[in-house]
């Protein structure tokens, strides 16, 4: 079972996007190939991360014509807008989820692990392990939307007509993680389902709503259009998450101490950019474990 990498990311992450690179080399066991999705600016810059297993995808190569990427005048990061003549100006949360499903049409491999650029891997992990007798290995975790996670419920909605499900008992099971197994058989059957269903373009169908998660759309799609067919359910996740920034001190005593609460089963430390943990303080607690 051969496995792609998928990894989307920007300029502003290229920093964690090499730390992720350096520890995946590192850890990550078995028959894998490492794609690093990019705006078409960016591709120059990620260039030097590239070598016999990476590789560096331009979206432009993801994506039609109709959908490009412009300077945010809003925002004063050097962010990027995503202009299309069917939707409101969309964001980079929407064109990293964008590539993600895109890839799939693309590539040969047989499964799809998506990390992003935020995550380091601290133990060793073979891609075999993804696929067992029982089918591919699918994250869930059943009726925990309450209902006032209006955002999430959002997520799980948008998912359903997307695809055309009926949401009026709608499953309230989260699908959404980091470090993300996929098939890549069923993420093409998804895209041909959508433009099936919606007679459009499949991102044309996705950028009318503005809340979405390819999580939920993949998991939805398996359990009630595939009935489970080729997956095995697991709530455990392979990454330990750091998602708010008021969870720990922004110290590396801090991480340090987070690093200690991982579970058996996880293998890889996501820290959110948005939190404030410093890139020094990871390089510190990922030579502890190389140690």
């Amino acid at each position: 079972m051969t496995v792609a990498v998928i990894t989307p990311s920007y300029a502003n992450d290229f920093d964690r996007c090499r730390l992720l690179c350096k520890s995946i080399d590192q850890r990550l066991k078995g028959n894998w190939k490492h794609y690093i999705l990019v705006d078409e600016i960016d591709v120059a810059l990620f260039s030097e991360l590239a070598d016999d297993h990476r590789v560096i995808i331009s979206e432009r190569t993801l994506f039609p014509w109709w959908l490009r990427s412009f300077p945010d005048p809003f925002s004063s990061r050097h962010s990027r807008m995503w202009i299309s003549p069917f939707s409101k100006p969309m964001r980079g949360w929407h064109a990293q989820q964008f590539r993600c499903l895109a890839i799939a049409r693309i590539i040969t491999e047989d499964l799809i692990l998506t990390i992003d650029s935020d995550v380091v891997m601290l133990k060793d992990f073979d891609v075999a392990t993804l696929e067992s007798d029982d089918g591919t290995r699918l994250y869930r975790l059943d009726g925990v939307f309450t209902d006032d996670m209006n955002e999430h419920l959002d997520w799980s909605k948008n998912a359903g007509d997307i695809l055309g499900l009926s949401n009026e008992n709608m499953p309230r099971n989260d699908y959404i993680t980091t470090f993300i197994t996929t098939r890549r058989d069923t993420t093409c059957a998804i895209l041909d389902h959508i433009e099936k269903t919606q007679n459009m373009h499949w991102i044309k169908a996705l950028t009318r709503h503005g809340h979405m998660s390819e999580c939920q759309i993949y998991g939805r799609y398996v359990d009630e259009i595939l009935g489970d067919k080729d997956h095995k359910h697991t709530s455990e996740e392979l990454c330990h998450v750091l998602w708010n920034a008021h969870t720990i001190e922004p110290t590396v005593e801090g991480l340090r101490s987070f690093a200690g609460q991982m579970e058996p089963h996880h293998v890889a430390l996501g820290i959110q950019s948005f939190v404030g943990i410093g890139l020094d303080h990871i390089e510190s607690v990922l030579a502890d474990f190389e140690s």
